[in-house]
């Protein structure tokens, strides 16, 4: 049997030992070791892996060492725990990993884990002794919250230096807020000593599904392994039979963050949480008082959001991108399931005037999901409710008013339904294929439109961002592909496969060894061009706060490329290059006149100098000036905006009646809007041309000469 734990040092076995007697720390369990049934689930994953996945990959030795990296960062992935000393040891495994998981040998991914357990407890312990002296919070010194890029560290002193940064850092966070520092010391203390809890409280299916997913996420981002626990978890999500906010949530680092919204619920529907964002406390009720989860076990942070419909649950929140004790905001949701009817397309008008006063009526459908009630068209119900069905009813209710052309927002709109995706594509085109998938094997499959008729024929475009993905993707493609609309916003996710849920019960035959998620396909436009990793580039871009560089399938480094396979036969309705044109120049000017696009510049600005920010300051005055500069910042960019609009300025921040998230969205829905009005005005040159400033000045020194 392979010796499992290595000795420790003399000089590591007494630093442990005196960190131990200094804290009030349990000490390390007993080692984890993998459960009878792991060896075999080990070898059938695999199996599958090398037989299904679409890249039909061979696991050997380049993939072996790109495993070992994705566990360990998987467990450390911010250099906080091992030492350099400790990762160099495990290079020893460096091209087994895949024999390892081949043959079922997981031990040694049990081994690296015992290990990170033990330097978890001697981090843990380290911080609780810090906590006994208050810092000195005048030094002009920075800590790097950031250590994803760096080496381990190469001694136990430097790890102790980084450690000491780290605990200023976090209490100097809690200071902001208004705690003393004996209230620092008590939260501090809780969320360090619940940080090593939760690290005790790892099974040993938390161990193996944590190693089969560095496997799994070798190939691509969404193939996965779930142990039983995460396969009933994943089974109450999908049958949303819960009391929830609607978000999915996973760990990151000491922090629950949120990976995506649920279409039609409490989160969706008041607008606050974004992908990115990071639960930092959840309080219940309006008054509760907001428990810190920093730390926490994801499980229990659900446990604590999850509660009866109706009542109300509250989050404190550190926006995506901000640095640790950046200023948070309060969240209050009111606990439901997520509802159908609230994924439904929305219509509305705006009314947009142009340059020579010309009014137009455009109208808008955002479209959060692409939805279908399964269970409905499952009993033969002809009216079950779905996205195209619902967008076919809205366009009539538009026309009917009168509009002069219509805005389709795809805008976090995360995919759904591929039927609903072919469907939606047909009603805005005669006839023809929509999008090919390419399975594992090269079977290249067309889907046409399923229904000839058209249902709209007038001016479009489509409204997408970095979160529109998968079956976004294969819309906004097709009406771009026709030349069926405009496509404007920000580049898209670039989800372009496709995969498939394998209950490894049914090919084990047995029960709890959890289920495989894999990835058997990938989707292509009528072009032959994959949405994969590049997704769909607007024809006018808008600018966004959302950074393509940390969101989108590109940042992810195991992610498939893209590619093209050969198009397939379709008759697009003719070049949109003239109006495209048009557009682009038209925006250009907008972006350098327009008071809502200034602001939204440099509000964008703003949080890319936030976003690139690695360091932060320990010395409590400076932060304290410049969370002063940033809110005072925000406060002059809205006044600005507010006096070129004719209303009336704030005093501060917290005045402001929508958050800047909703500003930011209203004026990219407005370019969008105008953008249709102006398409008009370029296919109806009688009613309104499209003039710029400078020719209309020379149209005026005319008139007046």
């Amino acid at each position: 049997m392979r010796e499992l734990l290595r000795p420790l040092s003399v000089g590591a076995v007494l630093l442990l030992t005196a960190l131990t007697a200094s804290a009030t720390l349990e000490p390390v369990p007993p080692p984890l070791e993998p459960s009878a049934k792991h060896p075999d689930i080990s070898r059938n994953v695999t199996k599958l892996i090398e037989d299904l996945h679409y890249s039909r990959p061979e696991l050997d030795n380049s993939l072996s060492s790109a495993v070992l990296d994705r566990y360990l960062d998987s467990l450390d992935g911010n250099r906080m725990y091992f030492l350099a000393s400790d990762v160099a040891g495990f290079g020893r495994y460096r091209y087994q990993m895949d024999d390892f998981a081949k043959t079922g040998e997981v031990e040694p991914a049990f081994e690296i884990f015992n290990m990170f357990r033990e330097r978890t407890h001697a981090r843990v312990a380290y911080a609780l002794e810090l906590l006994k002296t208050e810092p000195d919070f005048t030094v002009d010194e920075e800590f790097l919250f950031d250590r994803s890029d760096l080496s381990w560290p190469a001694s136990e002193e430097e790890m102790r230096e980084v450690w000491r940064k780290k605990v200023k850092s976090d209490a100097l966070s809690l200071m902001l807020t208004g705690k003393t520092w004996p209230e620092t010391v008590e939260l501090l203390t809780d969320r360090y000593e619940r940080l090593y809890k939760r690290i005790t409280q790892l099974t040993p299916d938390d161990v193996f599904e944590t190693f089969m997913n560095s496997v799994a996420h070798t190939l691509d981002p969404h193939s996965s392994y779930l142990s039983p626990r995460q396969s009933e978890e994943y089974r109450i999500q999908m049958s949303l039979s819960y009391d929830g906010i609607g978000a999915s949530l996973q760990p990151e680092d000491d922090y629950v963050k949120v990976v995506n919204v649920i279409p039609g619920g409490p989160a969706q529907i008041d607008g606050q949480l974004k992908p990115e964002d990071r639960i930092t406390a959840v309080g219940e009720g309006q008054t509760g008082e907001l428990v810190d989860v920093i730390g926490w076990r994801l499980d229990d942070v659900v446990q604590m959001i999850r509660g009866p419909g109706g009542t109300t649950v509250r989050l404190q929140v550190l926006p995506a991108g901000a640095a640790p004790g950046s200023p948070q905001k309060i969240i209050a949701l009111v606990r439901d399931k997520v509802k159908l009817e609230e994924q439904a397309a929305k219509s509305s008008i705006e009314e947009v005037t142009l340059d020579d006063g010309t009014p137009y009526k455009v109208g808008v459908i955002e479209v959060p999901s692409f939805y279908q009630d399964f269970a409905a068209r499952s009993r033969g119900e002809e009216d079950y409710t779905s996205t195209s069905r619902d967008v076919a009813r809205l366009i009539g209710e538009l026309e009917a008013q009168g509009i002069d052309g219509l805005v389709m927002d795809l805008r976090q709109n995360g995919g759904g339904h591929l039927s609903e995706a072919t469907e939606l594509s047909g009603l805005f085109i005669d006839r023809g294929p929509i999008v090919q998938l390419r399975e594992t094997r090269g079977n290249v499959q067309v889907l046409d439109d399923p229904d000839p008729q058209q249902v709209y024929d007038g001016p479009l475009v489509v409204l997408v961002d970095r979160y529109s993905a998968s079956a976004s993707e294969i819309f906004a493609a097709a009406i771009q592909d026709y030349g069926r609309g405009i496509v404007v916003g920000q580049q898209t996710f670039g989800k372009g496969t496709v995969q498939n849920l394998f209950s490894l019960d049914r090919v084990m035959r047995g029960d709890d060894n959890g289920q495989l998620t894999l990835t058997i396909g990938k989707y292509y436009r009528v072009t032959g061009e994959s949405t994969q990793h590049r997704g769909v580039i607007p024809d006018v871009t808008l600018p966004s706060p959302v950074d393509p560089e940390t969101v989108g399938e590109s940042t992810r480094d195991a992610a498939l490329p893209w590619d093209r396979i050969d198009p397939t036969r379709f008759s697009p309705r003719g070049p949109l290059d003239a109006a495209i044109e048009a557009l682009q120049t038209r925006q250009s000017q907008v972006q350098a006149s327009d008071p809502d696009m200034s602001y939204l510049l440099n509000d964008i600005a703003a949080i890319d100098k936030l976003r690139a920010q690695k360091t932060v300051s320990l010395n409590l005055a400076e932060r304290e000036a410049e969370r002063e500069r940033e809110e005072q910042a925000q406060l002059e960019r809205e006044n600005v905006r507010r006096a070129a609009a004719g209303l009336e300025p704030v005093a501060s921040v917290e005045d402001l009646e929508t958050g800047a998230t909703d500003t930011r969205d209203a004026i990219l829905l407005d370019q969008a809007t105008r953008m249709v009005a102006e398409m008009v005005a370029l296919k109806n040159p009688g009613r309104q041309q499209l003039l710029t400033e400078t020719e209309k000045r020379a149209a005026a020194a005319g008139a007046a000469n």
